[in-house]
């Protein structure tokens, strides 16, 4: 499964049924980016687009139970494969790598929730 999938069946999965906008602001992306990323998690049976509630003409993006089970897969994929990694660290090593790695992620998260860095400015040529 591919970065972009994951983190839009991962979004869906921890946020619940949602709107393409919805979608797209939380994820710092543009909508026409997660429509097109939507689409094959559609035609595969992963997301299931319905009708919304209140409002017909709106659609809702919703985990599908095989979405749910697929995303599963990739979950515990990715912890046998950072268990092997780290087989042998020190219980140490492992909760410190941990904490950097959370603090690393909160950190990427705010940072994509602003403004992007400006480009560092090039020395003056002489």
């Amino acid at each position: 499964m591919d970065r972009a999938a994951y983190l839009l069946l991962n979004r869906l999965d921890q946020e619940g049924p949602m709107g393409v906008k919805a979608l797209a602001g939380g994820m710092g992306i543009d909508s026409s980016t997660v429509t097109r990323q939507v689409a094959p998690l559609v035609d595969t049976g992963l997301v299931k687009r319905t009708s919304h509630p209140e409002d017909g003409r709106a659609v809702v993006l919703q985990l599908s139970p095989r979405g749910q089970a697929r995303l599963e897969e990739v979950r515990s994929s990715r912890r046998a494969l950072m268990a092997w990694v780290t087989d042998d660290w020190t219980p140490e090593e492992r909760e410190s790598f941990c904490t950097l790695l959370t603090r690393f992620n909160s950190a990427l998260s705010a940072r994509q929730a602003g403004p992007p860095p400006e480009a560092a400015e090039a020395p003056p040529a002489s």
